[in-house]
């Protein structure tokens, strides 16, 4: 007996049908593998005893600036001096024309010339009208006048000797001298010139020592102040002199020679909130010259059983500084920090974080919280056992979703 063909064909078809719907529901996707632990690099926070220095924007000054103006009126006829050149305190730099002035100093002399003659003739008529007075045989008004004659003549005498020392002054004068020991400028007038007791002929700097000025915030002078009465280091403002000052150049080289503050000012800026502080710093050579920049560091402080991390292991979201801390599961989790002084790579961490904690330092931009890791010890420890630290804000970079922190920025 033979089926129909379209009888066969559908029922064909309905076995097909079931079969594939059969598959279907047996042979669905496999789940995912689970995702792997995510490999880190992990430091240790580490508890020491860090040194905090302080930094600050610094300007050197001649120790004494002297500027050299002509204490007469008069041409400038001779410069006796190298601009730039190291001068003495007396030595001649200019001279004015000294003829006016020998003049005015001849006249003097004659004056007082006629005043000695006066004074001595006077001096005579009293002495032979003395006895004569005495003896009735001269009035004795004639001689009381003649003594204030001799009185006048003696005064006029004193002044004319005034005015040939004032004259002779003034013709000393014509020789502008260097009133210190130091390096002599340009000069600001050339020969020739008519100058007065307004004019600035030069400046004269004492160069060794030199002066570096600088300003601490008041925040600063405040901690300092507290440190300094509270019996522990750093007494920077009433010790100036025990505690040794580095200077940096502007081409970030070291000067090598240590200073010392020898002054603080008397107030705080209004406008900028700052305490104006001056060091003074061996210049042998000359090396330093005013108008200089450079940066003053000083050590102010230790910081005892402070926590270090290497820097980069801090991130920025939001305004808050972050770490990724690894617990003993493995697991990383995201906590807040708040930052203390740098050093280097290095970086203080006031609170949030503990002794012995790991903390990410290579990974972090890919690590989420509460994400399984396979954390790697790193080959140096987290600083060595005893650290100095920079009071210098970091700058920031980003990561993902951290913003790690940049040793060195500003």
């Amino acid at each position: 007996m033979f089926l129909r063909p379209s009888r066969f064909v559908a029922g064909l078809s309905l076995s097909v049908t079931i079969s594939a719907l059969l598959c279907i529901a047996g042979c669905g996707k496999k789940p995912a593998p689970p995702v792997p632990p995510l490999p880190v690099q992990v430091a240790i926070a580490a508890q020491q005893d860090v040194t905090e220095i302080g930094g600050w924007v610094a300007t050197t000054d001649g120790y004494v600036n002297a500027q050299i103006q002509p204490q007469v009126i008069g041409y400038l006829i001779r410069q006796d001096y190298q601009e730039g050149s190291e001068v003495h305190k007396g030595q001649v730099l200019f001279e004015i024309d000294p003829r006016p002035l020998q003049a005015v100093l001849d006249e003097a002399k004659g004056q007082l010339a006629q005043s000695e003659a006066q004074s001595e003739l006077a001096a005579i008529n009293v002495a032979r009208d003395t006895p004569l007075a005495a003896a009735h045989a001269v009035a004795q008004s004639t001689l009381d006048n003649e003594i204030k004659t001799a009185q006048a003549d003696q005064a006029a005498v004193a002044n004319e000797q005034a005015a040939v020392e004032a004259a002779e002054l003034n013709l000393e004068f014509t020789k502008v001298r260097s009133l210190i020991d130091g390096v002599a400028g340009q000069a600001a007038l050339q020969v020739g010139s008519l100058v007065n007791t307004g004019s600035v002929l030069t400046s004269v700097s004492q160069l060794n020592p030199i002066k570096v000025y600088f300003y601490i915030s008041e925040q600063e002078y405040l901690a300092l102040y507290a440190r300094a009465h509270s019996g522990g280091r750093g007494d920077l403002l009433n010790s100036g002199s025990l505690i040794p000052l580095k200077l940096t150049l502007a081409n970030n080289q070291v000067y090598p020679h240590a200073g010392q503050i020898i002054f603080v000012d008397r107030a705080v800026s209004a406008q900028t909130g700052s305490l104006r502080m001056a060091a003074e710093f061996p210049n042998p050579g000359n090396l330093l010259r005013p108008g200089q920049f450079g940066r003053i560091s000083a050590e102010t402080d230790v910081l005892h059983d402070a926590i270090v991390v290497p820097q980069r292991a801090v991130g920025e979201l939001q305004g808050m500084n972050q770490v990724d801390v690894v617990g003993d599961d493995d697991v990383a989790h995201v906590r807040t920090v708040k930052l203390g002084a740098q050093t280097g790579t290095n970086i203080v961490i006031s609170s949030g974080l503990k002794a012995g904690e790991r903390v990410v330092t290579e990974g972090n931009d890919k690590v989420k919280d509460g994400a399984k890791v396979l954390p790697k010890p790193e080959q140096a420890s987290a600083a060595p056992a005893s650290a100095t630290l920079a009071m210098v804000a970091p700058a920031a970079r980003t990561n993902g979703s951290h913003t790690s922190q940049s040793p060195g920025s500003n």
